[in-house]
């Protein structure tokens, strides 16, 4: 599934389980979609190694020896060196009020085991392409800012990307970053060129053309997970935007990269 494995090809994922079976089955399945691969036991490792390799994304178990995930998890959104490496926490740990915990200390995700291994690396896809968006647009901002309140957008972008199906007011959003909605809504201006809910709606789009060209995520799911009301609003709006469905565009989107591996090798001269 070459296709299907693009948004995971060379990403950098650091896998922390004590427990060596589940991680036997982990490595093999993230080796194969291209993955480069390091391995914890414990919290501690997870936050010693995440300060030494910088990986991509973060799959952690919660129960472990020695640091559980959930306290890794807080030391590592609570340093300014890995708050922004995504934490996807995969585990047994079924409690809701635990689930719940975890996401709100600083996870971006919960799978529980037994897991699905089209669903873990459909996920993991979702939470790199939203990483990578939000460098992007961090590094345009503090390109643009001449105005001091660059600090507030990229704050104010970072917590969108992890509420895109279900994000603040604009007066929330300007709370959440110290501020007032007047404020904020200049230093979009001034920053971005583009309003709060301007940038809210390009930025659910452009997610939503990698998701449609590098997952197998149905129209549906791809609505919910950036945050449209139905399948059918977002239809409309990514047409209105893009000049094409969402299922025209999948389609010419493979349709290109299947072409493009047909294509014959031409030997140099």
């Amino acid at each position: 599934m070459p296709l299907l494995n693009t948004a995971l090809a060379g990403a950098h994922l650091l896998v922390v389980d004590d427990q060596p079976d589940q991680l036997r089955l982990l490595i093999d399945l993230l080796r194969n979609a291209g993955c480069r691969i390091s391995v914890g036991f414990d919290g501690s490792q997870a936050y010693q190694r995440a300060l030494a390799i910088s990986p991509d994304l973060i799959l952690m178990d919660v129960r472990m020896p020695r640091m559980d995930g959930f306290a890794a998890c807080r030391l590592l959104a609570a340093d300014p060196r890995t708050c922004g490496i995504p934490v996807i926490f995969l585990t047994a740990a079924s409690d809701l009020n635990e689930r719940i915990n975890g996401l709100e200390i600083g996870g971006v995700d919960y799978v529980l085991k037994p897991f699905d291994a089209a669903e873990v690396l459909a996920r993991i896809r979702v939470h790199l392409i939203r990483a990578k968006s939000t460098q992007r647009d961090e590094q345009d901002v503090s390109a643009a800012d001449t105005t001091g309140n660059g600090v507030l957008v990229r704050a104010a972008i970072q917590h969108l990307s992890q509420r895109l199906n279900d994000p603040p007011t604009v007066e929330q959003l300007a709370r959440l970053v110290g501020t007032n909605e007047k404020r904020l809504s200049r230093a979009f201006r001034e920053n971005l060129g583009q309003t709060v809910f301007e940038y809210l709606r390009e930025e659910r789009l452009r997610i939503a053309q990698t998701l449609l060209s590098s997952t197998p995520l149905s129209i549906a799911s791809i609505a919910e997970e950036i945050g449209f009301s139905s399948a059918a609003n977002f239809a409309t709006a990514f047409r209105e935007r893009f000049h094409v469905t969402p299922s025209t565009y999948r389609d010419e989107r493979r349709g290109n990269a299947e072409a493009s591996q047909n294509e014959p090798a031409v030997d140099a001269d």
